[in-house]
């Protein structure tokens, strides 16, 4: 990620901004969509953040696609203040951290878990109910497989990790006797 603390500060920006679930949704999907158009074409890219263009031609630019793609007005406003601040390179990472983001508005933890393999549901449901335990809130949990681990978990909130893998436990492991030495 280009940089962390931007994203998540344009993504926070925008989720406090959202009144409820169906905006939260209307406006993801206009973003989305002028994401999708943005990574599919050159010509618009370099119209709408080039610094060869003049602002005011890169701003009638996006104002025309963002009106020709029917773009509502709060996302239109947001992409408008991504260019303005020469930010819409960040815009896919932006897109990645806004459920979290917008779960963490609601006052949900997000949490993202690895896996070797998918788990069941009920390995997922005992997962989640462990962890709204321990935070004594509800938990949004983020799943993905990840072939490299050789079994077990790692959960990621925010920046902490906590490693349960047998790969973690063997390098905890090789930590301890190298300690002991």
């Amino acid at each position: 990620m280009k940089n962390v603390v931007l994203v998540r500060r344009y993504a926070d920006g925008l989720a406090r901004a959202l009144k409820d679930d169906r905006e939260y949704a209307a406006v993801g999907e206009d973003i989305r969509a002028f994401l999708e158009l943005f990574r599919s074409r050159d010509d618009l890219r370099l119209a709408v953040v080039s610094p060869f263009v003049n602002a005011r031609k890169r701003g009638a630019v996006l104002d025309k696609v963002l009106a020709e793609c029917g773009t509502g007005p709060k996302a239109g406003r947001f992409l408008k203040l991504l260019q303005d601040h020469k930010r819409l390179g960040l815009l896919q990472e932006i897109v990645d951290a806004l459920p979290a983001a917008w779960a963490d508005r609601q006052g949900f933890i997000t949490y993202e878990v690895a896996s070797a393999v998918p788990l069941s549901a009920a390995q997922r449901d005992r997962l989640a109910r462990t962890l709204e335990a321990a935070e004594g809130r509800p938990v949004r949990l983020v799943f993905q497989a990840d072939p490299k681990l050789l079994g077990g978990l790692a959960v990621r909130k925010g920046h902490i990790v906590y490693d349960v893998s047998v790969e973690g436990e063997l390098a905890s492991i090789i930590e301890r006797l190298g300690n002991a030495s």
